[in-house]
């Protein structure tokens, strides 16, 4: 299985002499999954299907591209197919992509047999992507530098999750870019709001520049923050998805009112779905 993430916190440090940014981020695996098998195919070649037509299943894939880089590591040259179902959308910042390479990784090393110690693992996740080692774990995490430096967190407060989706991705280096001209503009609020989850604190830097282009998103946290099954509402990622962390004491009819609620006031093309934090991450 490959878990999409959440972001509890998010802040931006800034820009590293490689281009990209300096982060701190809390991520969180979450109950919500893909599903991936791989298995040694014909020939020499690597073969990637999948359920949602929309997704490119070529040597631009990530899935694809950790395969590769897996073969390159290790010198073989044998055949892999590669079987995907996609239940997290893209372009929602769920970390869907990242998470189904770095299942890729984990499934190959097994698959022959364990040729890479975990510390290679990570050293060819970290070139793929920098969300891509964090999901070679099992737990929450504090990601820093790209999010390639993992410390790895006990537990979270045991809540159940509310993730909102609008029908629009937004892209992430599109994101990031927008934030620079913010900051470089000096547009950007002094200080992001921030929310507690018990001792925790939620804020999403990315959420100022996102939230100045897609006008429904800062809506829609206002509103899920004024509803009393709602412990707290952010962005995660760069976006789309919406968050609502939801009360300790909810009932399954508050749950119920909430999800009506959502689709009547924001439309029927939100996808929604309840959820909670990955296997053995609650207390």
């Amino acid at each position: 299985m490959a878990p999409a993430k959440i972001n509890l916190s998010l802040r931006i440090l800034g820009k590293r002499p490689d281009g990209f940014h300096e982060l701190e981020t809390l991520m969180a695996p979450i109950g919500l999954a893909d599903a991936i098998e791989v298995s040694h195919g014909m020939g020499h070649g690597i073969t990637l299907t999948c359920n949602d037509p929309e997704l490119s299943t070529g040597s631009e894939n990530l899935c694809v591209k950790a395969a590769e880089a897996f073969r390159m590591a290790t010198g073989l040259d044998h055949g892999i197919v590669i079987t995907l179902l996609k239940r997290i959308p893209h372009g929602a910042g769920l970390g869907g992509g990242s998470s189904d390479a770095a299942a890729v990784l984990k499934g190959l090393n097994e698959l022959f047999d364990h040729p890479l110690v975990e510390e290679e693992l990570y050293q060819i996740a970290a070139t793929l992507g920098s969300d891509i080692p964090f999901f070679l774990g099992s737990g929450p995490a504090w990601c820093r530098g790209r999010g390639e430096i993992l410390e790895g967190v006990d537990s979270l407060p045991q809540r159940k999750l509310l993730l909102i989706k609008p029908p629009f991705p937004v892209p992430t280096v599109w994101a990031y870019k927008k934030y620079a001209e913010l900051k470089e503009s000096g547009k950007l609020p002094a200080e992001p709001e921030k929310q507690f989850l018990g001792d925790l604190e939620i804020v999403n830097d990315l959420e100022a520049p996102v939230f100045h282009k897609y006008l429904l998103l800062p809506v829609m946290k206002t509103w899920l923050c004024e509803q009393p099954a709602v412990e707290a509402a952010f962005m995660t990622g760069s976006g789309s998805t919406m968050v609502a962390v939801l009360a300790p004491d909810v009932t399954a009819q508050q749950i119920s009112v909430l999800k009506k609620g959502i689709q009547s006031e924001f439309g029927e093309t939100m996808w929604v779905t309840e959820t909670a934090w990955g296997m053995g991450n609650g207390k």
